[in-house]
């Protein structure tokens, strides 16, 4: 007698239509109906969802040239909508994020190009991101120093500084001083009180500025041990935790290493990020940071379960995904309250201190 199928009780595929017209949410419910990467951006866009409908404390790992791309203006959307509390990015993106609110030349160019001839005339380029050395670059480093000179002794002199308190001043400085601070998502995340994280305190241009304003009289110290020490007491202090992953690399690491900084090094009882969501290219074979598993970081009690309802994988190029997530978030869920987690952060640290 045959045995009984495993796949009884699980949904019948019936092919979907797609119709003139279609709303974001109609096909992100195609997308559900089908299967392979479709399903999984069908599956992420409902768990995101779960995520703030239950109130989670939701993080953004923003790693890639995506800002640079243009991309900022649908995360300032999501800010502006509530969607993300506290975001850990690389420094390269907070440093590109500032063109757009200065004014600086981005173009949109050919990847096809003459690296060589480019170099010749003071061009750089991002795959299909054209950024000049002179009017960018150089301009865009003058303005990080004018900056640390302007905010030198009333915020920037205090030692030590976490990324988030750097980035904070600089998010507020942009506001004041800019001509389009509404095209920055670094602007847009000061206002709202929204920490913003580097996962390197070293591997990006504006650390390369310190060196320079270091020597020109104005020396900065950054922590790595603060940051550390203060993303864990985010994590501790403020209710269920979900991750949202942008390509993955260090700003992935660095969030998911909040709960192991509590368990394992400060031996606290805490049992990871409750959900989480990661949109990337890489693959789990060649054992990279970026192509970890979820159920490889429940392993070093990142997250509390191995449970696929709570943790989605996504594999994609996050410019072409994102955004589709993004614009069905912003069709079906209600708008929240900023957690202006920056003003409660000297309560949040003190917290984790005492329960050492």
């Amino acid at each position: 007698m045959p045995k009984k199928s495993i796949f009884k009780d699980f949904p019948d595929i019936i092919p979907p239509s797609i119709s003139k017209g279609m709303s974001i949410s109609e096909l992100i419910n195609a997308f559900g109906k089908t299967s392979f990467e479709a399903r999984n951006v069908y599956r992420g866009s409902r768990l995101y969802k779960r995520m703030l409908e239950d109130n989670d404390t939701i993080w953004l790992g923003l790693a890639g040239a995506g800002v640079a791309g243009g991309m900022g203006g649908m995360l300032i959307a999501l800010l502006e909508a509530g969607f993300v509390d506290v975001i850990c990015s690389t420094g390269a993106q907070v440093y590109h994020d500032l063109h757009f609110a200065f004014d600086l030349p981005v173009k949109a160019i050919s990847p096809f190009c003459d690296d060589d001839v480019l170099r010749r005339h003071g061009d750089t380029r991002i795959y299909d991101i054209g950024i000049r050395e002179k009017e960018t670059l150089d301009a865009q480093d003058e303005i990080i120093r004018n900056f640390i000179r302007a905010s030198y002794k009333q915020h920037l002199s205090k030692e030590p500084l976490a990324s988030w308190e750097f980035n904070f001043y600089l998010g507020n400085w942009v506001l004041e001083n800019s001509k389009y601070p509404e095209r920055s998502f670094v602007a847009k995340a000061a206002e709202l009180g929204v920490p913003i994280f580097w996962d390197s305190l070293a591997n990006h241009s504006i650390a390369m500025n310190l060196v320079l304003t270091d020597r020109k009289g104005f020396p900065i110290t950054l922590s790595a041990q603060k940051d550390i020490f203060d993303s864990a007491a985010i994590a501790f202090s403020s209710g269920k935790t979900g991750f949202m992953v942008l390509g993955g690399g260090g700003p992935k690491n660095f969030i998911q290493q909040t709960s192991p900084t509590i368990s394992q090094i400060l031996k606290i009882k805490f049992e990871g990020a409750e959900r989480g969501i990661q949109i990337g290219t890489a693959i789990e074979k060649e054992g990279s940071l970026s192509g970890c598993t979820f159920s490889e970081s429940v392993t070093w009690g990142k997250y509390r379960s191995a449970d696929e309802e709570m943790l989605v994988q996504i594999w994609g190029e996050y410019s072409v995904i994102f955004p589709i997530l993004a614009a069905y978030l912003l069709d079906n869920c209600e708008t929240r309250p900023s957690k202006k987690i920056v003003s409660r952060m000297p309560e949040f640290i003190e917290k984790l201190e005492h329960t050492q």
